[in-house]
Protein backbone atom coordinates (compact mmCIF):
# COMPACT_ATOMS: atom_id res chain seq x y z
CA UNK A 1 0.00 0.00 0.00
CA UNK A 2 1.84 3.43 -1.03
CA UNK A 3 1.18 6.34 1.17
CA UNK A 4 -1.62 8.04 -1.30
CA UNK A 5 -3.85 5.02 -0.66
CA UNK A 6 -3.44 3.15 -3.58
CA UNK A 7 -4.99 -0.83 -3.05
CA UNK A 8 -2.72 -4.04 -3.43
CA UNK A 9 -3.05 -6.17 -5.78
CA UNK A 10 -6.03 -8.17 -5.90
CA UNK A 11 -8.82 -7.25 -7.26
CA UNK A 12 -11.36 -4.71 -6.14
CA UNK A 13 -15.46 -5.42 -6.47
CA UNK A 14 -14.59 -9.06 -6.47
CA UNK A 15 -17.89 -9.99 -5.57
CA UNK A 16 -19.33 -7.57 -8.61
CA UNK A 17 -19.98 -10.42 -11.29
CA UNK A 18 -21.78 -12.47 -8.75
CA UNK A 19 -24.71 -10.17 -7.71
CA UNK A 20 -28.09 -10.61 -9.88
CA UNK A 21 -28.96 -7.26 -11.21
CA UNK A 22 -32.34 -7.92 -11.29
CA UNK A 23 -32.22 -7.32 -7.28
CA UNK A 24 -32.79 -3.98 -6.64
CA UNK A 25 -33.68 -2.15 -3.48
CA UNK A 26 -36.99 -1.01 -5.04
CA UNK A 27 -38.40 -4.05 -7.17
CA UNK A 28 -37.06 -7.12 -4.37
CA UNK A 29 -39.40 -7.07 -1.68
CA UNK A 30 -36.91 -9.01 0.74
CA UNK A 31 -34.39 -6.38 0.30
CA UNK A 32 -36.83 -3.78 0.89
CA UNK A 33 -37.52 -5.54 4.29
CA UNK A 34 -34.32 -5.53 4.51
CA UNK A 35 -34.01 -1.67 3.94
CA UNK A 36 -36.62 -0.91 6.12
CA UNK A 37 -34.81 -2.42 9.21
CA UNK A 38 -31.86 -0.35 8.23
CA UNK A 39 -34.26 2.95 8.71
CA UNK A 40 -35.04 1.38 11.90
CA UNK A 41 -30.93 1.50 13.00
CA UNK A 42 -30.45 4.67 11.39
CA UNK A 43 -32.76 6.59 13.25
CA UNK A 44 -29.93 6.06 16.35
CA UNK A 45 -28.44 9.10 14.69
CA UNK A 46 -31.70 10.95 14.70
CA UNK A 47 -31.57 10.63 17.78
CA UNK A 48 -28.87 12.12 18.64
CA UNK A 49 -28.96 14.91 16.46
CA UNK A 50 -32.74 15.94 18.24
CA UNK A 51 -31.37 15.84 21.59
CA UNK A 52 -28.61 18.75 20.65
CA UNK A 53 -30.99 20.78 18.57
CA UNK A 54 -34.14 20.44 21.47
CA UNK A 55 -31.66 21.62 24.26
CA UNK A 56 -30.53 24.62 21.85
CA UNK A 57 -34.24 25.29 21.11
CA UNK A 58 -34.99 24.73 25.12
CA UNK A 59 -32.78 27.60 26.33
CA UNK A 60 -35.66 30.03 24.26
CA UNK A 61 -38.39 28.95 26.10
CA UNK A 62 -39.20 31.32 28.93
CA UNK A 63 -41.15 28.45 30.08
CA UNK A 64 -38.33 26.08 30.17
CA UNK A 65 -36.19 28.76 32.34
CA UNK A 66 -38.56 29.67 34.59
CA UNK A 67 -39.44 25.90 35.45
CA UNK A 68 -35.50 25.77 36.35
CA UNK A 69 -35.15 28.84 38.08
CA UNK A 70 -33.02 30.35 35.08
CA UNK A 71 -29.97 28.60 34.68
CA UNK A 72 -26.96 30.03 33.55
CA UNK A 73 -22.80 30.00 33.86
CA UNK A 74 -22.16 26.55 35.40
CA UNK A 75 -25.42 24.97 35.80
CA UNK A 76 -26.30 26.16 31.83
CA UNK A 77 -22.90 24.61 30.67
CA UNK A 78 -23.71 21.34 32.73
CA UNK A 79 -27.41 20.91 31.41
CA UNK A 80 -25.50 21.12 27.89
CA UNK A 81 -22.71 19.03 28.36
CA UNK A 82 -24.29 16.33 30.61
CA UNK A 83 -25.54 14.44 27.73
CA UNK A 84 -21.95 13.85 26.62
CA UNK A 85 -20.78 13.40 30.26
CA UNK A 86 -23.64 10.65 30.32
CA UNK A 87 -22.08 9.16 26.68
CA UNK A 88 -18.51 9.32 27.88
CA UNK A 89 -19.66 6.96 31.22
CA UNK A 90 -21.07 4.52 28.51
CA UNK A 91 -18.03 4.19 26.50
CA UNK A 92 -16.60 1.69 28.54
CA UNK A 93 -19.09 -1.33 28.39
CA UNK A 94 -20.64 -0.82 25.12
CA UNK A 95 -18.06 -3.02 23.02
CA UNK A 96 -18.13 -5.37 25.51
CA UNK A 97 -21.95 -5.89 25.03
CA UNK A 98 -22.17 -5.17 21.37
CA UNK A 99 -19.70 -8.20 20.66
CA UNK A 100 -21.34 -9.90 23.73
CA UNK A 101 -24.70 -10.18 23.33
CA UNK A 102 -25.45 -8.87 19.44
CA UNK A 103 -25.85 -6.09 17.88
CA UNK A 104 -30.04 -6.03 17.50
CA UNK A 105 -30.21 -6.78 21.56
CA UNK A 106 -27.05 -3.96 22.12
CA UNK A 107 -29.56 -1.32 20.07
CA UNK A 108 -32.94 -2.63 22.07
CA UNK A 109 -30.98 -2.10 25.71
CA UNK A 110 -30.00 1.30 24.15
CA UNK A 111 -33.35 1.93 23.57
CA UNK A 112 -34.98 0.52 26.77
CA UNK A 113 -32.51 3.34 28.66
CA UNK A 114 -33.43 6.50 26.36
CA UNK A 115 -37.08 5.58 26.65
CA UNK A 116 -36.62 5.71 30.61
CA UNK A 117 -34.61 8.91 30.61
CA UNK A 118 -36.92 10.89 28.23
CA UNK A 119 -40.15 9.78 30.55
CA UNK A 120 -37.62 10.70 33.65
CA UNK A 121 -36.74 14.08 31.65
CA UNK A 122 -40.58 15.03 30.35
CA UNK A 123 -41.85 14.74 34.04
CA UNK A 124 -38.97 16.54 35.39
CA UNK A 125 -40.09 18.35 38.90
CA UNK A 126 -35.97 20.08 39.29
CA UNK A 127 -33.21 20.96 37.68
CA UNK A 128 -31.97 17.91 39.00
CA UNK A 129 -34.02 15.63 37.70
CA UNK A 130 -33.96 16.72 34.40
CA UNK A 131 -30.01 16.56 34.32
CA UNK A 132 -30.11 13.07 35.57
CA UNK A 133 -32.55 11.89 32.62
CA UNK A 134 -30.15 13.88 30.21
CA UNK A 135 -27.18 11.77 31.64
CA UNK A 136 -29.00 8.78 31.06
CA UNK A 137 -29.90 9.40 27.62
CA UNK A 138 -26.38 9.95 26.79
CA UNK A 139 -25.31 7.05 28.41
CA UNK A 140 -27.94 4.69 26.57
CA UNK A 141 -27.42 6.30 23.54
CA UNK A 142 -23.99 5.30 23.49
CA UNK A 143 -25.01 1.48 23.29
CA UNK A 144 -27.29 2.13 20.79
CA UNK A 145 -25.09 4.19 18.63
CA UNK A 146 -21.95 1.89 18.99
CA UNK A 147 -24.10 -1.16 17.66
CA UNK A 148 -26.54 0.56 14.61
CA UNK A 149 -24.14 1.83 12.43
CA UNK A 150 -22.25 -1.74 12.41
CA UNK A 151 -25.61 -3.92 12.09
CA UNK A 152 -26.35 -1.75 9.05
CA UNK A 153 -23.20 -2.10 7.42
CA UNK A 154 -23.33 -5.98 8.59
CA UNK A 155 -26.62 -6.64 6.95
CA UNK A 156 -26.89 -4.59 3.95
CA UNK A 157 -27.10 -5.94 0.31
CA UNK A 158 -23.34 -5.59 -0.19
CA UNK A 159 -23.59 -2.94 -3.20
CA UNK A 160 -25.67 -1.18 -0.87
CA UNK A 161 -23.61 -1.28 2.26
CA UNK A 162 -21.34 2.12 1.79
CA UNK A 163 -24.33 4.57 1.01
CA UNK A 164 -26.88 3.29 3.64
CA UNK A 165 -23.73 3.32 6.51
CA UNK A 166 -22.87 6.87 5.42
CA UNK A 167 -26.31 7.71 5.21
CA UNK A 168 -26.65 6.99 9.24
CA UNK A 169 -24.86 10.09 10.11
CA UNK A 170 -26.49 12.61 7.11
CA UNK A 171 -29.82 11.74 9.17
CA UNK A 172 -28.14 13.41 12.17
CA UNK A 173 -29.58 16.35 10.47
CA UNK A 174 -32.93 15.11 10.41
CA UNK A 175 -33.23 14.81 14.19
CA UNK A 176 -31.86 18.35 14.21
CA UNK A 177 -34.22 20.07 12.12
CA UNK A 178 -37.65 18.44 13.44
CA UNK A 179 -36.56 19.68 17.10
CA UNK A 180 -35.90 23.32 15.95
CA UNK A 181 -39.19 23.28 14.71
CA UNK A 182 -40.56 21.12 17.30
CA UNK A 183 -39.72 23.57 19.84
CA UNK A 184 -40.70 26.57 17.45
CA UNK A 185 -44.36 24.87 17.10
CA UNK A 186 -44.87 25.12 21.01
CA UNK A 187 -43.05 28.10 21.59
CA UNK A 188 -47.05 29.79 22.43
CA UNK A 189 -47.92 26.84 24.68
CA UNK A 190 -48.77 28.92 28.10
CA UNK A 191 -47.67 26.09 30.20
CA UNK A 192 -45.02 23.46 31.33
CA UNK A 193 -45.87 21.72 28.23
CA UNK A 194 -43.78 24.02 26.00
CA UNK A 195 -40.96 22.27 27.15
CA UNK A 196 -42.36 19.08 28.25
CA UNK A 197 -43.43 18.09 24.66
CA UNK A 198 -40.53 18.36 22.71
CA UNK A 199 -39.21 16.39 25.59
CA UNK A 200 -41.75 12.95 25.39
CA UNK A 201 -41.40 13.41 21.23
CA UNK A 202 -37.78 13.23 21.90
CA UNK A 203 -38.39 9.55 23.13
CA UNK A 204 -40.34 8.27 19.12
CA UNK A 205 -36.83 6.65 18.03
CA UNK A 206 -36.27 4.53 21.09
CA UNK A 207 -39.81 3.69 21.51
CA UNK A 208 -39.98 2.22 18.02
CA UNK A 209 -36.62 0.50 18.45
CA UNK A 210 -37.66 -0.79 21.97
CA UNK A 211 -41.01 -2.23 20.09
CA UNK A 212 -39.84 -3.45 17.19
CA UNK A 213 -35.47 -3.93 16.75
CA UNK A 214 -35.58 -7.73 18.05
CA UNK A 215 -37.65 -8.63 15.63
CA UNK A 216 -34.93 -7.34 12.75
CA UNK A 217 -32.10 -9.42 11.67
CA UNK A 218 -29.03 -9.84 13.35
CA UNK A 219 -25.59 -9.61 12.00
CA UNK A 220 -24.11 -12.94 10.33
CA UNK A 221 -20.73 -11.66 11.32
CA UNK A 222 -21.86 -12.39 15.08
CA UNK A 223 -23.65 -15.42 14.26
CA UNK A 224 -20.21 -16.74 12.92
CA UNK A 225 -18.00 -15.15 15.61
CA UNK A 226 -20.16 -17.03 18.23
CA UNK A 227 -20.21 -20.76 16.27
CA UNK A 228 -23.50 -20.16 14.72
CA UNK A 229 -22.81 -20.62 11.27
CA UNK A 230 -26.22 -22.16 10.18
CA UNK A 231 -28.21 -19.12 11.29
CA UNK A 232 -25.90 -16.96 9.31
CA UNK A 233 -26.24 -18.75 6.24
CA UNK A 234 -29.95 -18.57 6.62
CA UNK A 235 -30.02 -14.77 7.21
CA UNK A 236 -27.55 -14.02 4.74
CA UNK A 237 -29.94 -16.04 1.86
CA UNK A 238 -33.14 -15.17 3.44
CA UNK A 239 -32.22 -11.48 2.62
CA UNK A 240 -29.48 -11.41 -0.26
CA UNK A 241 -30.90 -13.87 -2.31
CA UNK A 242 -34.44 -14.84 -1.89
CA UNK A 243 -33.85 -18.06 0.38
CA UNK A 244 -31.61 -19.67 -1.64
CA UNK A 245 -28.60 -20.57 0.29
CA UNK A 246 -26.98 -21.54 -2.28
CA UNK A 247 -26.88 -18.72 -4.40
CA UNK A 248 -23.33 -17.37 -5.66
CA UNK A 249 -23.50 -14.46 -4.05
CA UNK A 250 -24.34 -15.87 -0.61
CA UNK A 251 -21.89 -18.52 -0.57
CA UNK A 252 -19.39 -15.67 -2.25
CA UNK A 253 -20.26 -13.70 1.59
CA UNK A 254 -20.69 -16.42 3.78
CA UNK A 255 -16.99 -18.14 3.07
CA UNK A 256 -15.26 -14.85 2.58
CA UNK A 257 -16.79 -13.68 6.50
CA UNK A 258 -14.91 -17.12 7.70
CA UNK A 259 -11.94 -16.75 5.84
CA UNK A 260 -11.50 -13.23 7.36
CA UNK A 261 -12.26 -14.94 10.99
CA UNK A 262 -9.62 -17.33 10.49
CA UNK A 263 -7.00 -14.78 9.24
CA UNK A 264 -8.11 -12.45 12.39
CA UNK A 265 -7.79 -15.20 14.58
CA UNK A 266 -4.89 -17.26 13.40
CA UNK A 267 -2.66 -14.61 11.29
CA UNK A 268 -3.05 -11.12 12.19
CA UNK A 269 -4.12 -11.65 16.11
CA UNK A 270 -6.93 -8.90 16.25
CA UNK A 271 -8.12 -9.66 19.88
CA UNK A 272 -8.14 -7.61 22.57
CA UNK A 273 -7.90 -3.48 23.46
CA UNK A 274 -3.72 -4.14 22.11
CA UNK A 275 -4.54 -5.63 19.00
CA UNK A 276 -5.78 -1.87 17.92
CA UNK A 277 -1.98 -0.69 17.69
CA UNK A 278 -0.03 -4.29 18.14
CA UNK A 279 0.46 -5.12 13.99
CA UNK A 280 1.35 -1.95 11.18
CA UNK A 281 -1.97 -2.70 9.49
CA UNK A 282 -4.00 -1.95 12.51
CA UNK A 283 -1.85 0.85 13.76
CA UNK A 284 -2.44 2.26 10.33
CA UNK A 285 -6.20 1.94 11.36
CA UNK A 286 -5.99 3.69 14.06
CA UNK A 287 -4.08 6.64 13.21
CA UNK A 288 -6.62 7.23 10.36
CA UNK A 289 -9.77 6.79 12.90
CA UNK A 290 -8.27 9.02 15.66
CA UNK A 291 -7.68 11.83 12.67
CA UNK A 292 -10.54 11.68 11.38
CA UNK A 293 -12.38 11.56 14.69
CA UNK A 294 -10.69 14.62 15.32
CA UNK A 295 -11.07 16.54 11.78
CA UNK A 296 -15.22 15.89 12.32
CA UNK A 297 -14.80 18.81 15.38
CA UNK A 298 -11.95 20.69 14.36
CA UNK A 299 -12.71 21.29 10.72
CA UNK A 300 -13.88 24.94 11.72
CA UNK A 301 -17.36 23.69 11.50
CA UNK A 302 -17.16 23.76 15.56
CA UNK A 303 -17.45 28.15 15.72
CA UNK A 304 -20.87 27.37 13.78
CA UNK A 305 -22.61 24.51 15.24
CA UNK A 306 -22.19 25.92 18.74
CA UNK A 307 -21.58 29.44 18.38
CA UNK A 308 -23.35 30.60 15.87
CA UNK A 309 -25.41 33.37 17.70
CA UNK A 310 -21.61 34.82 18.70
CA UNK A 311 -20.41 34.63 15.21
CA UNK A 312 -23.95 36.75 13.90
CA UNK A 313 -23.41 39.01 16.23
CA UNK A 314 -19.54 40.02 15.37
CA UNK A 315 -20.77 40.63 11.69
CA UNK A 316 -23.79 42.80 12.51
CA UNK A 317 -26.40 40.16 12.34
CA UNK A 318 -28.28 40.48 15.44
CA UNK A 319 -32.13 40.16 15.24
CA UNK A 320 -33.32 36.69 16.93
CA UNK A 321 -35.68 36.03 14.06
CA UNK A 322 -33.27 36.48 11.46
CA UNK A 323 -30.81 34.05 13.00
CA UNK A 324 -33.61 31.44 13.60
CA UNK A 325 -34.21 31.28 10.16
CA UNK A 326 -30.83 31.16 8.73
CA UNK A 327 -29.87 28.47 11.35
CA UNK A 328 -32.89 26.40 9.79
CA UNK A 329 -32.00 27.05 6.59
CA UNK A 330 -28.69 25.93 7.33
CA UNK A 331 -29.56 22.48 8.85
CA UNK A 332 -31.99 21.59 5.44
CA UNK A 333 -29.07 22.54 3.47
CA UNK A 334 -26.73 20.18 5.25
CA UNK A 335 -29.02 17.47 5.75
CA UNK A 336 -29.49 17.58 1.67
CA UNK A 337 -25.73 17.61 0.68
CA UNK A 338 -25.00 14.84 3.27
CA UNK A 339 -27.36 12.96 1.74
CA UNK A 340 -26.31 13.61 -2.24
CA UNK A 341 -22.96 12.95 -0.60
CA UNK A 342 -23.99 9.65 0.64
CA UNK A 343 -25.77 8.25 -2.65
CA UNK A 344 -22.30 8.96 -4.61
CA UNK A 345 -19.82 7.13 -2.15
CA UNK A 346 -19.38 4.25 -4.75
CA UNK A 347 -19.61 6.04 -7.37
CA UNK A 348 -16.87 8.95 -6.62
CA UNK A 349 -14.92 6.85 -4.08
CA UNK A 350 -13.89 7.83 -0.55
CA UNK A 351 -10.53 9.91 -1.20
CA UNK A 352 -11.72 12.01 -4.00
CA UNK A 353 -15.15 13.24 -1.50
CA UNK A 354 -12.56 13.38 1.32
CA UNK A 355 -9.98 15.59 -0.58
CA UNK A 356 -11.88 17.34 -2.42
CA UNK A 357 -13.67 18.53 1.12
CA UNK A 358 -11.06 19.56 2.48
CA UNK A 359 -9.59 21.81 0.02
CA UNK A 360 -13.05 23.28 -0.68
CA UNK A 361 -12.90 23.87 3.37
CA UNK A 362 -9.93 25.23 3.49
CA UNK A 363 -10.97 27.88 0.25
CA UNK A 364 -14.36 28.48 1.81
CA UNK A 365 -12.92 29.20 5.46
CA UNK A 366 -10.15 31.46 3.70
CA UNK A 367 -12.82 33.65 2.59
CA UNK A 368 -14.73 33.70 5.39
CA UNK A 369 -11.44 35.41 7.12
CA UNK A 370 -10.98 37.82 4.81
CA UNK A 371 -15.00 38.95 4.53
CA UNK A 372 -15.01 38.70 8.39
CA UNK A 373 -12.24 41.34 8.46
CA UNK A 374 -14.02 43.48 6.10
CA UNK A 375 -16.38 43.84 8.14
CA UNK A 376 -14.30 44.39 11.07
CA UNK A 377 -12.31 47.44 9.30
CA UNK A 378 -15.19 49.00 7.18
CA UNK A 379 -18.75 47.69 9.41
CA UNK A 380 -19.32 47.08 5.55
CA UNK A 381 -23.52 45.08 5.22
CA UNK A 382 -21.91 43.36 2.20
CA UNK A 383 -19.20 41.72 3.96
CA UNK A 384 -20.97 40.43 6.83
CA UNK A 385 -23.77 38.75 4.10
CA UNK A 386 -21.00 37.52 2.28
CA UNK A 387 -19.71 35.66 5.53
CA UNK A 388 -23.20 33.74 5.97
CA UNK A 389 -22.86 32.84 1.68
CA UNK A 390 -19.42 31.71 2.84
CA UNK A 391 -20.35 29.28 5.30
CA UNK A 392 -23.06 27.66 3.54
CA UNK A 393 -20.66 26.94 1.11
CA UNK A 394 -18.33 25.68 3.68
CA UNK A 395 -20.98 23.72 4.89
CA UNK A 396 -21.62 22.21 1.37
CA UNK A 397 -17.72 20.91 1.48
CA UNK A 398 -18.26 19.88 4.94
CA UNK A 399 -20.96 17.84 4.29
CA UNK A 400 -19.78 16.20 1.13
CA UNK A 401 -17.27 13.82 3.45
CA UNK A 402 -17.13 14.35 6.87
CA UNK A 403 -21.10 14.25 7.76
CA UNK A 404 -21.44 10.85 5.72
CA UNK A 405 -18.04 8.89 5.81
CA UNK A 406 -16.79 9.39 8.68
CA UNK A 407 -18.86 6.87 10.28
CA UNK A 408 -19.02 4.56 7.25
CA UNK A 409 -15.37 4.54 6.46
CA UNK A 410 -14.48 3.76 10.34
CA UNK A 411 -17.03 0.81 10.67
CA UNK A 412 -15.42 -0.32 7.34
CA UNK A 413 -11.91 -0.56 7.65
CA UNK A 414 -11.87 -2.37 11.16
CA UNK A 415 -11.96 -6.23 10.82
CA UNK A 416 -15.06 -7.25 12.82
CA UNK A 417 -13.23 -8.72 16.12
CA UNK A 418 -12.05 -5.14 16.27
CA UNK A 419 -14.59 -3.18 15.01
CA UNK A 420 -16.69 -2.29 18.08
CA UNK A 421 -13.68 -1.45 20.23
CA UNK A 422 -11.92 0.83 17.41
CA UNK A 423 -15.75 1.99 16.52
CA UNK A 424 -15.78 3.02 20.72
CA UNK A 425 -12.29 4.72 20.43
CA UNK A 426 -13.84 6.61 17.27
CA UNK A 427 -16.99 7.79 19.74
CA UNK A 428 -14.51 8.71 22.56
CA UNK A 429 -12.20 11.03 20.30
CA UNK A 430 -14.95 12.84 19.28
CA UNK A 431 -16.44 13.42 22.80
CA UNK A 432 -13.33 14.76 24.22
CA UNK A 433 -12.55 17.20 20.75
CA UNK A 434 -16.03 17.96 21.35
CA UNK A 435 -15.81 19.22 24.67
CA UNK A 436 -12.57 20.48 24.20
CA UNK A 437 -14.00 22.52 21.66
CA UNK A 438 -16.78 23.98 22.92
CA UNK A 439 -14.50 24.86 26.11
CA UNK A 440 -11.67 26.66 23.56
CA UNK A 441 -13.62 28.15 20.87
CA UNK A 442 -15.98 31.21 22.62
CA UNK A 443 -12.67 32.25 24.47
CA UNK A 444 -10.44 32.34 21.34
CA UNK A 445 -13.16 33.61 19.08
CA UNK A 446 -13.72 36.40 21.93
CA UNK A 447 -10.28 37.06 22.09
CA UNK A 448 -8.63 37.25 18.67
CA UNK A 449 -11.89 37.85 16.60
CA UNK A 450 -11.77 37.46 12.89
CA UNK A 451 -7.48 36.16 13.02
CA UNK A 452 -9.08 32.92 15.01
CA UNK A 453 -10.14 32.34 11.41
CA UNK A 454 -6.66 31.86 9.96
CA UNK A 455 -5.87 29.28 12.69
CA UNK A 456 -8.30 26.82 10.99
CA UNK A 457 -7.82 27.39 7.83
CA UNK A 458 -4.08 26.77 8.26
CA UNK A 459 -5.44 23.51 10.09
CA UNK A 460 -7.44 22.67 7.04
CA UNK A 461 -4.58 22.51 4.89
CA UNK A 462 -2.80 20.34 7.49
CA UNK A 463 -5.97 17.95 7.14
CA UNK A 464 -5.63 17.95 3.51
CA UNK A 465 -1.92 17.23 3.32
CA UNK A 466 -3.05 14.10 5.97
CA UNK A 467 -5.33 12.47 4.29
CA UNK A 468 -3.81 12.47 1.06
CA UNK A 469 -0.81 10.77 2.58
CA UNK A 470 -2.49 8.53 4.70
CA UNK A 471 -6.24 7.49 3.13
CA UNK A 472 -7.10 4.56 1.47
CA UNK A 473 -9.71 3.98 -1.18
CA UNK A 474 -12.31 1.50 -0.14
CA UNK A 475 -14.13 2.06 -2.96
CA UNK A 476 -16.94 -1.27 -4.48
CA UNK A 477 -15.59 -3.64 -2.51
CA UNK A 478 -17.12 -6.15 0.04
CA UNK A 479 -17.03 -5.75 3.91
CA UNK A 480 -13.89 -8.16 4.37
CA UNK A 481 -12.03 -6.90 1.31
CA UNK A 482 -12.12 -3.69 2.65
CA UNK A 483 -10.86 -4.43 5.89
CA UNK A 484 -7.96 -6.67 4.56
CA UNK A 485 -6.51 -4.14 3.04
CA UNK A 486 -4.73 -2.95 5.88
CA UNK A 487 -2.94 -6.08 6.61
CA UNK A 488 -0.96 -6.35 2.95
CA UNK A 489 -1.46 -8.56 -0.25
CA UNK A 490 -1.12 -11.44 2.34
CA UNK A 491 -4.51 -11.34 4.09
CA UNK A 492 -6.54 -9.81 0.92
CA UNK A 493 -5.66 -12.86 -1.38
CA UNK A 494 -6.08 -15.33 1.80
CA UNK A 495 -9.83 -14.14 1.83
CA UNK A 496 -10.40 -14.07 -1.70
CA UNK A 497 -9.05 -17.29 -2.70
CA UNK A 498 -10.85 -19.03 0.53
CA UNK A 499 -14.42 -17.04 -0.97
CA UNK A 500 -13.32 -17.93 -4.33
CA UNK A 501 -13.01 -21.67 -4.24
CA UNK A 502 -16.11 -22.10 -2.90
CA UNK A 503 -18.07 -20.28 -6.31
CA UNK A 504 -20.42 -21.62 -8.84
CA UNK A 505 -18.45 -23.03 -11.07
CA UNK A 506 -20.87 -23.00 -13.87
CA UNK A 507 -21.24 -19.20 -13.34
CA UNK A 508 -19.72 -17.23 -16.02
CA UNK A 509 -17.34 -14.06 -14.06
CA UNK A 510 -18.43 -10.84 -15.90
CA UNK A 511 -21.92 -12.16 -17.11
CA UNK A 512 -24.90 -9.36 -17.00
CA UNK A 513 -24.70 -6.13 -16.94
CA UNK A 514 -24.40 -5.27 -12.88
CA UNK A 515 -21.07 -2.61 -12.27
CA UNK A 516 -21.70 -2.13 -8.06
CA UNK A 517 -21.32 1.58 -8.75
CA UNK A 518 -23.86 2.28 -11.22
CA UNK A 519 -26.60 -0.18 -9.02
CA UNK A 520 -26.15 2.10 -6.19
CA UNK A 521 -26.87 5.23 -7.78
CA UNK A 522 -30.67 3.81 -7.61
CA UNK A 523 -30.87 3.87 -4.20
Amino acid sequence: MVAGGTAVGVQGASFAHLVDSRRTWYSNRRIIILNAWIVLLLITSSNNGYDGSMMNGLQTLPQWKSAFGYPSGGKLGLLNAIQNIGALAGYPFAPYVSDGIGRRKTVWFGATIMCIATAVQTASQSVGMFIGARFLIGFGLTFAANAAPMLVTEISYPTYRAPLTSLYNSLWYSGSIVAAWTTYGTFKINSTWAWRLPSLLQAIPAVLQFALILFAPESPRWLISKGREAEALQTLAYYHADGNEQDPLVQYEFEEIKAAFQFDRTVASNVGWKSLIATPGNRKRMRIIVALAFFSQWSGNGLVSYYLTEVFDLIGITGSSTQLLINGILQIWNLGWAVFASFMVNRLGRRFLFLTSASLMTLFYMAQAICFSQYTQHRAPAAGHAVIGFIFLFYAAYDLAFTPLIVSYTVEILPYNLRAKGFNIFNFVISLALIFNQYVNPIALGALGWKYYLVYVCWLAVEFVFLWFFLVETKNRTLEETAALFDGEEALEHIAHQAETHEDPSLEKGSGSFTAGNEVSKA
